[in-house]
């Protein structure tokens, strides 16, 4: 019991379209993790700096094109957050990297099980 060229082909499309699908989230991902990554590195590098000032350091923040005076604990809570939350992201984003990398194999596999299989008969 063959498969229909026609068929045959369909399949195939459909299964490249996946496979090309999942390449291109596979970069949209490594984009995000490296560059989430990369945040995160900085908030760690401010989150060190600041532990090395004084106590009585003034600590100011920039919002919009002003600066407003925080007292150091608040930065240093807020700076802790966004990295929990920036290393977070990486993790389900590796999650979600994996789940793409694995569908673009499986893919690749089943396009060449379908020519192998193909060309025995």
């Amino acid at each position: 019991m063959s498969i229909p060229n026609e068929a045959l082909q369909k399949l195939v499309q459909e299964i490249e379209t996946q496979a090309v699908m999942a390449q291109r989230e596979i970069n949209v991902v490594k984009t995000t993790i490296s560059g989430k990554q990369r945040d995160a590195r900085l908030l760690e590098l401010t989150t060190s700096e600041l532990k090395t000032l004084p106590k009585d350091t003034k600590v100011y923040e920039g919002i919009g094109k002003m600066f407003v005076f925080k007292p150091t604990a608040e930065v240093e809570e807020r700076l802790l957050s966004e990295t929990k939350e920036l290393k977070s992201d990486v993790s389900n984003l590796n999650k979600k990297l994996h789940y793409l990398e694995t569908t673009h194999k499986n893919s690749r596999e089943h396009i060449d099980q379908i020519f192998r299989s193909r060309g025995r008969s």
